[in-house]
């Protein structure tokens, strides 16, 4: 029954790592910042659903529907609060987003 189980282990921990690495590799560009989060978070609730099946428990894919909503809110916020910052800066380059840090 759970035969598969490894192959979905094995790429959320793939997409993990690239999340990871979007994060470390790319520092200039917020929205890929923001995407290589909403890909680790994806891989997370993959393990979730992953080891709910496995364990039997309902709690695991209750828990990354929560996990899915709250990403999914700090998606919509922080997409507007870049789309104001863009209105008001004309860029948003994550250098002369820290230069304004004061």
């Amino acid at each position: 029954m759970f035969i598969y189980s490894y192959f979905f282990l094995f790429a959320s921990a793939t997409l993990f790592f690239i999340g990871i690495f979007g994060f470390i590799f790319n520092r200039k560009n917020i929205l890929l910042l923001l995407l290589s989060l909403e890909i680790m978070l994806l891989s997370v609730n993959i393990n979730l659903i992953i080891f709910s099946v496995y364990m039997d428990d309902i709690f695991g894919q209750i828990f990354t529907l929560v996990v899915l909503v709250v990403a999914a809110a700090e998606s919509a916020l922080g997409l507007s609060i870049l789309i104001s910052y863009y209105r008001l800066r004309g860029g948003i380059a994550l250098d002369t987003v820290q230069a304004f840090r004061g």
